[in-house]
């Protein structure tokens, strides 16, 4: 019921007092089951992110698989932006037991990057996806297509917003970029003596 209110409302919408309402129950027998509303929250987060499901093909390329677990990741923060927005905004929203951490490591084993790199470089890809996707759920991706040099329409308007298959391009392009760069430091690190 939390997370139908934060969908259809948002987080910061969100009280113990709404939830309780919406489940036809007194507000203080929720303190029973949650201490507070960031112990509810994070629940609520841990329980979108165990929906996310890794790649099970390992008989691909690792480049597709990464591909896939990015793609994927856009897919369940687009079911639910307004709690991911929230949540890609948290320090602790990755965890180590996580699907998508989990995922994202067994791809970087199989691309051959040395065991004491896959934690920097594993974080570094987090932080990629998640400000990526928190620019895309807040619309700044979007708005940022349309800032100069972009030059106005033929009547002197501004430019349109863009589609959404340019947001999946713009997507697509950032995921070329960060699979190209996993690559190069790959190689790297194959180099070093």
């Amino acid at each position: 019921m939390a997370l139908q209110l934060i969908d259809a409302d948002d987080v910061e919408a969100l009280t113990m007092r709404k939830l309780a309402t919406a489940l036809d129950a007194n507000p203080m027998s929720l303190y029973h089951h949650v201490p507070n509303k960031e112990a509810l929250l994070h629940s609520v987060a841990a329980r979108v992110g165990s929906q996310f499901r890794t790649g099970e093909q390992t008989d691909i390329p690792w480049q597709e698989r990464l591909r896939q677990l990015a793609l994927d990741f856009r897919a369940l923060a687009h079911r639910h932006p307004k709690l991911m927005a929230y949540s890609f905004a948290r320090a602790d929203y990755v965890q180590p037991e996580d699907p998508f951490w989990r995922g994202l490591t067994d791809v970087l084993a199989a691309a051959k990057l040395p065991a004491s790199e896959i934690p920097r470089v594993a974080a570094s890809l987090c932080a990629v996806f998640t400000g990526l996707l928190l620019s895309e759920l807040t619309g700044a991706l979007q708005r940022w297509t349309t800032l100069p040099p972009a030059r106005p329409g033929p009547d002197g308007e501004d430019a349109p917003p863009p589609r959404k298959d340019v947001v999946d391009a713009m997507f697509s392009y950032a995921l070329d970029a960060t699979i190209a760069g996993v690559e190069s430091h790959i190689a790297r690190t194959r180099e070093e003596p």
